[in-house]
């Protein structure tokens, strides 16, 4: 690597260390790692605000923003209060049967629904039902943000790295569900089990709350039927279209943005207030960690680590399954695993295909895919769902440090990761 490529890493090492740290706040550090690529010319702006590869992606920002404005609007409607009660209520007040409820249907979501659009619908009514019961928020959101990111695993739509994998591999809808949903599976199952001895001390249960919540009625809580309906028109619309965005050609950025302004329309809400409830912080952090992140791709940085982790093998397929598994999991940690899949995924190309093409190899890319998705629980800037959440929580007062996140999420990566290396070698290898 030349001197920009070292100064690069530098940047990016003391950035990740402030955020680590929270000596200054992560959307300063993020936003001020940028401007200092820019100034040292790692990257240049029409790389870091223009280009696909290596700069903002600003599909994510408008899905975010988008699906933003649906949730302000939706929660005007006290919806989320209902879906609190109604869980609550079918946990009996227990906070491990409501964990276990929650987790599914994230993780079931997550495997059709882009994963911060999951977090974006069940944070708000995860931190409505602990607030009710009296349980500690963030140990629940950290679970279910986790659950996030297995589960959008399972499918070609539910996580974008997944996405990314299918375009360049030619895999299907159909060859994701074959090939990750059945580890997906397992992999949840290991969770709840891990869930239920990292979070032990959250499972706190007060019979006089819960006698409180049991005997509320759900649909008192809707506070605007007329708006409910509109947003619920609006709502399933939108999800219909990111199920068939590839069927549609339409990017879901557009379907969101589309639909949360339809939504701000019909509603009839003052913009100004709906607005406010934007997540515009962790909008800028990501803004600030694309143009980091990018400036990695630009010189090369983890274009090096890829070729480095897969070039070790020398070819041999497991070897190289096992460096696609662990290896992908280890910079997905560090980095957001979105550009770290579009920067590598050319590599993986070109083994599957000196391997053999898509027969026996064609592996490789669910070793890939494995590695990358799962290493999204590491930390709190591995994933995109994970930023989300922890905006989200920062905005209502519960504020999850970098390490409080990490000291769950290296635990939970190591676990699955090891587990999903275990299922490539058991599939392909051992019983195939």
């Amino acid at each position: 690597m030349g001197l920009t490529s070292w100064l690069t890493v530098a940047v990016f090492a003391g950035v990740y260390v402030l955020i680590a740290t929270e000596v200054v706040h992560r959307v300063t550090a993020a936003l001020g790692g940028a401007v200092v690529m820019l100034l040292i010319g790692a990257t240049e702006p029409e790389h870091a605000f223009f280009s696909k590869h290596s700069g903002v992606d600003w599909d994510v920002i408008f899905l975010l923003l988008g699906m933003m404005l649906i949730v302000s609007v939706l929660k005007r409607t006290g919806i989320f209060e209902f879906i609190a009660i109604w869980a609550a209520k079918r946990a009996r007040g227990r906070p491990y049967r409501l964990m276990v409820l929650l987790v599914l249907a994230t993780a079931f979501l997550s495997a059709w629904l882009d994963n911060v659009t999951t977090v974006l619908l069940i944070a708000p009514v995860t931190i409505l039902v602990c607030t009710r019961l009296g349980v500690p928020v963030v140990p629940f959101l950290i679970a279910e943000v986790m659950a996030c990111n297995i589960g959008g695993a399972a499918t070609l739509i539910g996580d974008p790295p997944n996405i990314m994998i299918g375009s360049r591999a030619g895999l299907s809808f159909n060859d994701f569900l074959v090939h990750m949903a059945p580890i997906v599976v397992v992999l949840i199952a290991v969770f709840l089990l891990m869930a239920r001895v990292m979070f032990r001390s959250a499972f706190q249960y007060h019979p006089e709350r819960v006698e409180a919540v049991m005997e509320l009625r759900e649909r008192d809580a809707i506070k605007d039927v007329r708006l409910l309906a509109v947003s619920g028109v609006v709502v399933v619309l939108v999800m219909v279209a990111f199920v068939l965005h590839t069927t549609l050609h339409m990017e879901p950025s557009v379907v969101a943005i589309t639909g949360g302004l339809v939504l701000l329309a019909a509603s009839r809400l003052s913009p100004g207030e709906v607005v406010k409830d934007v997540e515009w912080e962790t909008l800028a952090f990501f803004t600030g960690l694309f143009v980091m992140v990018g400036a990695m791709v630009q010189t090369g940085v983890i274009a090096d680590l890829g070729e480095a982790a897969t070039n070790a093998t020398e070819g041999e397929l497991l070897g190289t399954s096992m460096a696609l598994v662990f290896g992908s999991a280890i910079p997905s940690a560090v980095i957001d695993n979105i550009p770290f899949v579009a920067s590598v995924s050319p590599i993986v190309e070109e083994i599957v295909a000196a391997s053999g093409g898509t027969g026996e190899a064609g592996m490789l890319w669910w070793a890939f895919a494995l590695g990358a998705d799962l290493g999204g629980n590491a930390t709190i800037i591995a994933s995109s769902a994970n930023v989300v959440v922890i905006g989200i929580a920062e905005r209502e007062g519960h504020h999850i440090s970098f390490w409080k996140f990490s000291r769950y999420g290296l635990v939970v990566t190591a676990v699955t990761v090891s587990i999903a290396g275990l299922y490539v070698w058991l599939r392909y290898f051992a019983l195939a």
